[in-house]
């Protein structure tokens, strides 16, 4: 059983909040007025393409990047006036595989450990390893781990001073499905357990399983932020068939539906469910059979791709 506790805090119930703030990196304007306030026990989700600014936010949280304006709280605490208290409460794992090559497994969390005051804590230390199936390699050398345990290893030392908000940022990439399974289990009893989690991903099947709401970024600026259900609904009212045919071509009077071609499928969008039997009319009248055919109901990933391609 998981028994991760709480440092104390403000009484709000805001885990983190932020206001107005900017930053910029010489003439590039990185960030421009983010307003977020992300509640205590949510699963939260911080989305966008390459460059939108999820990580320059997440380092002025962290306190790795200093915002030129707005302010930024953690569980209540200035992350610049009250610093040593916003990092108490934050645990981040970093997108890049940074790590110590001179120390053990153990070894670095007890490192990590030390750097918040924290002595005695080999039996959290303990659980984490056995959570994130790192108990076997507690005596190897962070050298000799491959990259998968390497960021199971961030991960636990994102965690080893038990923070109540716990942001992740891009935590499976290039990993395998055994970690993302082992890892998003522990993640789910984390948040079970009142901890607020604030993910970014660029697997959106993985924020639409885990996040309750979502926010999405793009150059600096917050787009779109609702429910996860509310997201969805607003999805284009557009409708999908994915099918395998024999022999593979397509008649020439569907082509124009033709919205992808994968692995010997082709998808296409119809007007409505009612002219999908239009189509298997043009594929009986040519000869062709259907062998697999898929309904394809709209997901987060349609959701993302027309809100970004709408925003001006």
């Amino acid at each position: 059983r998981i028994t991760a506790g709480f440092h104390s805090g403000t009484q709000l119930n805001s885990a983190l909040e932020i206001r107005d703030v900017h930053k910029h990196f010489g003439s590039l304007h990185a960030l421009r007025g983010i307003d977020l306030t992300i509640e205590r026990g949510e699963f939260f989700g911080l989305l966008g393409p390459n460059g939108a600014g999820k990580t320059t936010l997440i380092s002025i949280l962290a306190g790795l990047a200093r915002a030129d304006k707005g302010t930024l709280k953690v569980m209540g605490h200035d992350v610049v006036s009250d610093y040593r208290e916003a990092r108490k409460n934050l645990g981040v794992v970093p997108q890049e595989l940074v790590f110590d090559p001179f120390f053990s497994v153990r070894e670095c969390l007890r490192i990590q450990s030390g750097y918040f005051g924290l002595k005695k804590n080999d039996a959290w230390i303990d659980e984490l390893l056995h959570n994130l199936s790192l108990s076997d390699k507690a005596d190897a050398n962070m050298r000799a781990l491959s990259g998968g345990m390497k960021r199971r290893v961030l991960v636990a030392q994102a965690l080893v001073h038990k923070p109540p908000v716990i942001v992740l940022d891009e935590p499976t990439a290039g990993v395998d499905v055994e970690l993302r399974q082992t890892l998003w289990q522990f993640i789910r009893k984390l948040n079970q357990q009142g901890h607020t989690i604030v993910l970014t991903t660029h697997y959106l099947e993985e924020a639409e399983a885990l996040c309750n709401r979502i926010a999405m970024m793009k150059q600096g600026q917050v787009i779109a932020l609702d429910t996860t259900q509310n997201l969805l609904s607003s999805a284009p009212s557009n409708h999908y068939v994915r099918l395998r045919l024999e022999p593979n071509a397509l008649p020439e009077a569907l082509k124009p539906q033709l919205r992808g071609e994968h692995n010997g499928t082709c998808t296409l969008e119809l007007a409505s469910y009612d002219t999908l039997e239009g189509v298997m009319v043009q594929l009986r009248t040519a000869n062709i059979a259907v062998k697999e055919m898929e309904m394809i109901q709209p997901d987060l990933e349609e959701v993302f791709v027309s809100i970004m391609g709408g925003h001006q």
